[in-house]
């Protein structure tokens, strides 16, 4: 019978290891790393080395930064002593010492939560987290000495000393987040033979050979690329521009189609070999979105791209060497889910057999209940939903682009991860990887938020926000392949999903959103875990 661990304020319970630690910068909203040609933090020792091991990853508001704290399961209510002068007692910042009165009562206020883990009811397979390198983090990355880039590759694609992302979106041809919009084949115009994209751009060539530096650094040669195009060039398009009210001119649907072929092709002769691509990004906005979308777009209603998909793309794609890659649909707004697909469907009976999986955008889920993602699965169960795009500081009346160190906007990603997860999305892509100060640069000043700022002034360090720190309790331990299983909290301000790993250990991340300490009480099976947690903080508990 395993046995209980008890995790909570006392005396040493627990050993913390500290591998390279953030090197903390304050702003007036919060804390950054600062990582330097010489220094960057990693995220190191957190896999269970025993099937008695457990592992505690924790950041908070208060400062913590990937804090690993290693303990063993023992006998039941008895604590694990141990040399060390740390114990988990650690994770607890006096957050609130230098506050007012009321603020310092809450210190001594605590709320509670029973999680209850149960392995036998499992949900959808996890496909992996990434994020974009768009024109915009090319541009970034190519004005910064070798060993900085270094180390924002391994920070994020590292799977021993970087959060484990494993999966990268790459804009076919241009994007919003360019320096100039722009696809292959821009002239000759009506070329329906594509003879002018025999070869890839420049640009392509210089984010190839910025891949080839990412997969040494990191170590990681298993990266998911995953394809979408903004628009085609604009002699393809009913308006003959690259935005605004614009759709695909019948006549250019197996062109249109064939780009994206060529594309896969040429890309593979330099190495990059593409897990799979979408039917193009945001559709809408070429014909509701336009009014106040000034970027590359091409709009397609769900009614005609089930007829490009079902009589162009998808025979296409499949009769190809490249049968294998995967078609994602939509890659659209949440609340476009499930009518669009349902309507593909009923333009076009052959459009959803071609589909694998449906993507997702994440930037109106405050209009769009996660029961859409519910209600998506039960009518299509066999296509796999996907997040592959998201960021912050996009919408009126917010502060566009970033805000250095604000934890506010990494709770926003916290409980939206959660949301997706637990509501049968297999992964998520972020958006830009890095972006400048502003959170650009691009043509149309489009500035956003981004996990990584890069100070391009000094050009010598860049800043990790607190939400690359949240993005890494999912990604660095929720590894391909695992599996959600069923984990549950009884209080509303403790959020939690789970996953069982392909090595058979179990990943929970815990969220306490709330101002109080959360004293938690885990059950799966015999085994029962207690934990002390500090306000507003996530911890990734991985055992077996």
């Amino acid at each position: 019978m395993k046995s209980s661990l008890v995790l909570i304020l006392c005396i040493s319970s627990a050993i913390v290891i500290h591998a390279s630690p953030c090197r903390q910068k304050r702003f007036p909203k919060g804390i950054v790393c600062v990582c330097t040609e010489e220094y960057c933090d990693t995220l190191e020792n957190v896999d269970p080395k025993e099937t008695d091991d457990i592992v505690l990853v924790s950041t908070s508001l208060g400062g913590l930064r990937f804090e690993v704290t290693h303990s063993k399961l023992q006998s039941r209510n008895r604590f694990i002593k141990n040399s060390s002068k740390y114990g988990i007692n650690i994770i607890v910042p006096q957050v609130l010492s230098n506050q007012g009165s009321a603020e310092n009562f809450l210190r001594f206020l605590t709320i509670s939560s029973d999680i209850t883990v149960n392995r036998n009811n499992t949900y959808q397979t996890n496909l992996g987290f990434g994020g974009a390198f768009t024109g915009t983090v090319s541009h970034i990355v190519d004005m910064l000495p070798k060993s900085l880039q270094n180390h924002i590759y391994k920070a994020y694609f590292s799977k021993t000393e970087g959060i484990g992302y494993n999966m990268m979106r790459i804009p076919i041809g241009g994007s919003d987040f360019d320096l100039a919009p722009w696809a292959y084949n821009e002239l000759p115009t009506h070329d329906t033979n594509l003879s002018n994209f025999q070869k890839l751009d420049d640009r392509d060539l210089k984010r190839i050979s910025q891949l080839n530096d990412l997969k040494i650094a990191s170590a990681n040669d298993n990266i998911k690329y995953i394809g979408a195009a903004w628009s085609p060039p604009p002699w393809m398009k009913t308006n003959n521009d690259w935005t605004g009210f614009g759709a695909l001119r019948s006549e250019y649907y197996a062109t249109w189609a064939q780009y994206h072929l060529k594309y896969l092709e040429l890309m593979a002769e330099k190495g990059i070999n593409f897990w799979a691509f979408s039917t193009g990004n945001e559709p809408l906005n070429g014909i509701i979105g336009w009014v106040f979308v000034h970027f590359m777009s091409l709009g397609w209603t769900a009614g005609t791209q089930g007829q490009w998909v079902g009589d162009h793309l998808g025979p296409l794609l499949r009769n190809s060497p490249f049968r294998n890659v995967k078609l994602l649909g939509g890659d659209d707004q949440r609340y476009v889910m499930p009518v669009w697909y349902e309507e593909m469907q009923g333009a076009h009976s052959e459009a959803i057999k071609y589909l694998d999986g449906f993507a997702v955008h994440w930037y109106w889920d405050n209009i769009a209940p996660p029961s859409l993602l519910d209600k998506t699965h039960r009518l299509f169960p066999d296509k796999f939903i996907l997040n592959t795009e998201s960021c912050l500081g996009d919408k009126p009346l917010t502060v566009h682009g970033p805000i250095l160190g604000s934890w506010e906007r990494a709770e926003q990603y916290a409980r939206s991860y959660i949301e997706d997860l637990t509501h049968w999305v297999g992964g998520w892509v972020d958006w830009n990887i890095v972006l400048d100060e502003t959170g650009g640069p691009n043509y149309v000043n489009n500035t956003v938020e981004a996990p990584v700022i890069v100070n391009t002034t000094s050009k010598n360090e860049f800043y990790k926000q607190p939400i690359f720190y949240i993005i890494g309790h999912f990604s660095r331990f929720i590894v391909e392949d695992s599996i959600r299983i069923d984990v549950r909290s009884s209080h509303n301000s403790v959020q939690t999903v789970g996953y069982q790993r392909p090595d058979n250990s179990i990943a929970v991340v815990i969220f306490n959103r709330s101002s109080l300490k959360a004293d938690i009480k885990l059950r799966d099976g015999s085994i029962n875990i207690k934990l002390s947690l500090p306000p507003r903080s996530i911890h990734t508990l991985v055992y077996f």
